[in-house]
């Protein structure tokens, strides 16, 4: 979900609050192909990704290319009023009864020394790995993914190279949606859901890209992992009801100290 938020601010520079809708879709549609056509949930990501992806790039089409010379007010509360709309969609369809996805995979664990894992966990702390490292190799290896990077450095001038910069922001913000329902369906086999799912989620996302820096996705991952931990060592030593004021301290915190992030403190550092 970070990956996705980070990717279209960096091309399209607006913040996608909608990404918590989407979440909360790709949820549901593993959920709805297992539960309608006993689907695996593990191949629902097959189905889930293109489609949300076509959906992604309606989307920028038909909404969000109208709002994108305006000022960011304008784009924020467009897309907040779409994350809305999805929401209760989902409450349509599907009321606000809780759902939740229940295999022997989902309920299978491993045992790691003195640790007990779950191999639901494992699946997707694998598949943000790998999904981290397609990224990157179609950035820097495909023509696609260098142009993206063009325009997310310099619009202008990519636009008087010959960059289709319309072109490049549907399939930016096609594969942020994309990214966001993924993210939807790995969450679904860990945790049960409702219209209401993605809220915190989608919090949590921004403290992780502000953490990690916009512009760079490994900093994005990294932040992710330092969020992580120090929500685990916290718990330590506070109750878990207050998991969330350790995003939001960390969050303060970052945005005070190095408002770039972790990947702009390390490229400071090697500046200096």
């Amino acid at each position: 979900m970070s990956y996705g938020l980070a990717l279209i601010y960096g091309v399209l520079k607006i913040i996608n609050l909608a990404n918590a809708g989407i979440l909360m879709l790709g949820a549901y549609m593993t959920w709805w192909m297992w539960d309608a056509f006993h689907l695996d949930p593990l191949l629902a990501p097959l189905i889930v990704i293109p489609l949300f992806f076509v959906f992604g790039v309606v989307m920028e089409r038909l909404i969000v290319r109208r709002v994108l010379d305006q000022e960011p007010i304008v784009s924020l509360l467009l897309l907040f009023g779409v994350w809305l709309i999805l929401q209760n969609v989902a409450y349509v369809i599907w009321t606000g009864d809780t759902r939740a996805i229940e295999t022997p995979f989902v309920d299978a664990t491993v045992k790691l020394g003195a640790m007990q894992l779950s191999w639901a966990r494992i699946y997707v702390f694998c598949a943000g790995g790998i999904t981290l490292a397609g990224l990157q190799l179609f950035l820097t290896r495909t023509h696609l993914g260098r142009a993206i990077r063009a325009v997310a450095q310099d619009r202008e001038a990519a636009k008087l190279t010959g960059v289709d910069v319309e072109r490049v922001n549907a399939v930016a913000f096609g594969i942020g949606i994309a990214l966001a329902a993924f993210a939807g369906s790995l969450l679904s086999l860990l945790f049960s859901f409702n219209p209401d799912f993605g809220g915190t989620l989608q919090l949590k996302s921004f403290c992780v890209v502000v953490l990690g820096g916009l512009d760079s996705f490994v900093g994005v991952a990294f932040g992710a992992v330092a969020l992580s931990l120090a929500e685990a060592f916290g718990l330590r030593y506070m109750a878990a009801s207050l998991q969330n004021l350790i995003s939001f301290v960390v969050l303060v915190v970052v945005l005070i100290a190095f408002p770039k992030g972790i990947a702009g403190l390390l490229r400071s550092m090697r500046r200096g």
